[in-house]
């Protein structure tokens, strides 16, 4: 795992909580990421705790900065998690791990636990973050409306490869994968008027632990052929991005 050049699994474990400031993840699960005993004011210090920033009057405003960045009411630093909506933990979570200034953000699956009305707002929060504070952002979803509203580029993953890459732009006007066409597929369409194909993928994903030989996704891949069931194809350079299948060799 190489991060800015540093092969992360090198170093020592005090250099690794040095270089652990640097990138931080958002969870799924808000209300199950953060402590239900401590207060919305210990949870937004204890990152200065863990990592000795800062002097005790420095952490209260760099707190009160960060409600503010998230977009929260100051009101709320004695608020236990369980007091808050899904919304309001979600936001608590985000201004934790923006407490030490990363410079890379994961997000893992942000607003799937969400309420509908509240994914946008949490969506937005991201991209005005990233724009302001010059994050980089890895966004983890199934939500291909959420891929498409937040990323410049996408990395598809079947059985924990990388099937395709390409610039979101790209990716969504003109998928190379047949595993990436089957998602876009499948992506639900508003207008009962418009026609488009049925899904074409056959079978069960399978196991992870133990996956078939040759293409991962050749079981259920329409398109393949003799080569698919025998070798597994590398990610190569395909036009503007990239992707692992023997149709474009």
């Amino acid at each position: 795992v190489f991060f800015d050049g540093c092969d992360l699994l090198r170093l020592s474990p005090a250099e690794l909580r040095a270089r652990r400031r640097e990138f931080q993840i958002v969870f799924q699960d808000p209300f199950g990421s953060l402590d239900p005993r401590m207060t919305v004011h210990e949870i937004l210090t204890e990152p200065f705790e863990i990592h000795r920033r800062s002097e005790e009057r420095s952490r209260k405003q760099r707190v009160l900065e960060l409600l503010d960045e998230v977009a929260l009411d100051r009101s709320l630093l004695d608020r236990h998690p369980w007091e808050l909506s899904g919304g309001q933990q979600q936001r608590i979570a985000i201004a934790r791990t923006l407490a030490l200034k990363p410079r890379l953000l994961v997000a893992d699956e942000p607003v799937s636990a969400l309420d509908a009305s509240v994914r946008a707002q949490i969506l937005n929060l991201l991209g005005d973050l990233r724009q302001s504070l010059g994050l980089t952002l890895i966004l983890i979803s199934h939500s291909l409306p959420a891929v498409q509203y937040l990323c410049t580029r996408i990395a598809v993953m079947y059985l924990g490869r990388i099937v395709e890459e390409a610039p979101a732009a790209e990716f969504f006007r003109r998928p190379m994968h047949p595993y990436s066409q089957a998602l876009l597929e499948s992506v639900p369409i508003l207008d009962p008027e418009q026609g488009r194909k049925k899904p074409v993928l056959v079978g069960d994903v399978p196991s992870p632990a133990a996956p078939p030989p040759g293409c991962p996704f050749h079981p259920r891949c329409p398109k393949a052929f003799a080569r698919c069931r025998e070798e597994c194809p590398a990610l190569l350079s395909v036009q503007a991005g990239k992707a692992a299948c023997f149709l474009y060799t």
